[in-house]
């Protein structure tokens, strides 16, 4: 196996994005667009990087103009580091408030488990064998 780096997972999952694995709720919202790749991806990405490094996920509310738009979803290593491949999606002023730490999911997901398994798929073509689900 040749051994990864950030770059490589980052490209990988840039390359994996489309709108068939875009949270239906964003995409209500507005169109998933090739410009704008990680929209509607923080879920099942930041679980995919949950399975390849652990630690914890991080879970916080969208909110622009006062109001809440929705949630946003991503990591922190078991470093401590906080890892976010999805915040550049907020391209209109959206803040996010109200962070934190949730727990994994146990087992499929009761929702979005299709679209977490095709990502996965396409980051496997990319990359290879990714760990199994924690």
């Amino acid at each position: 196996m040749i051994p990864w780096n950030l770059l490589d997972i980052d490209r990988a999952l840039r390359a994996s994005w489309a709108a068939d694995t875009c949270s239906p709720d964003d995409r209500d919202r507005a169109e998933w667009l090739p410009g704008n790749p990680a929209w509607g991806h923080c879920d099942i990405t930041a679980l995919i990087v949950n399975d390849i490094f652990g630690g914890n996920l991080i879970v916080g509310e969208v909110h622009l103009d006062g109001a809440q738009l929705g949630f946003h979803w991503w990591n922190e290593l078991p470093s401590g580091i906080e890892l976010d491949l999805t915040r550049e999606q907020f391209q209109l002023g959206q803040t996010v408030t109200a962070t934190r730490v949730v727990e994994r999911p146990p087992g499929p997901l009761s929702r979005r488990w299709e679209e977490y398994l095709l990502l996965r798929e396409r980051l496997i073509k990319h990359l290879g064998p990714l760990p199994e689900p924690v």
